[in-house]
């Protein structure tokens, strides 16, 4: 899996801090930015409620090498858009698939995996040679099949994503993904993410008889005043 933040609005700590802030000066958002302090201007807005103001920060990812299983998911999260690579006019050739930690642990699993692989591979370029298109013999291929995926989320869609999918009960590969994603925020955006995660981050978990008892690492991560 490889996970790349290629675009982002710069300074948005800054940027969101300004926009909520101008709701009640008399100034304008590019007046307020040259002053303003996004670390406790925008904790308090975001923590009276509003948190349209860090709509305007938007994060767009490129994702690599991860399974369709994970973009089922990940395509449930609709104020997002998604560009991902298509099985129809791309031809897969090679076989390319994400093996499960469970199963890559496993010697017997794991060999049967592969074996199960290897079949489906050779049935699918089989039905390509025989003049079948690669849009009808993709229904061969499995959930597994790798893909790439760009993602466009703003951080308050992100903030959502993260707080369901960094949980330590969310699918592992997308929570691999959503890890990524949030590390490489954080570097940019500080202030926005600096509390970002799982709702155990922030307090207690929702998930009631289903939690699983333990905060995830990184859960005393603390919003930078500045």
């Amino acid at each position: 899996m490889k996970v790349d933040l290629i675009a982002y609005t710069q300074n948005a700590d800054a940027l969101c801090a300004a926009a909520g802030k101008s709701c009640y000066s008399s100034r304008s958002s590019s007046e307020l930015m040259e002053s303003i302090s996004p670390g406790e201007t925008l904790g308090k807005i975001v923590g009276m409620g509003h948190h349209s103001v860090i709509e305007h920060a938007v994060f767009t990812f490129s994702v690599s090498g991860v399974s369709r299983a994970l973009t089922h998911q990940l395509v449930r999260h609709r104020v997002a858009s998604f560009s991902q690579q298509s099985q129809r006019y791309v031809s897969i050739s090679e076989p390319s698939y994400v093996v499960p930690h469970s199963v890559e642990n496993n010697p017997e699993a794991l060999k049967r995996y592969r074996e199960v692989m290897d079949v489906i591979w050779d049935a699918y370029g089989e039905l390509e040679k025989a003049g079948i298109p690669p849009e009808d013999a993709r229904y061969l291929l499995p959930n597994g099949c790798t893909t790439n995926i760009t993602i466009t989320m703003n951080a308050r869609e992100l903030l959502h994503f993260f707080s369901l999918r960094c949980c330590s009960r969310a699918q592992w590969e997308i929570r691999e993904m959503a890890d990524k994603m949030l590390e490489l925020c954080i570097g940019v955006s500080p202030v926005i993410f600096g509390n970002a995660g799982p709702p155990c981050v922030r307090g207690p978990c929702p998930e009631g008889k289903l939690s699983c008892g333990k905060p995830r690492r990184g859960s005393s991560r603390q919003v930078p005043n500045h």
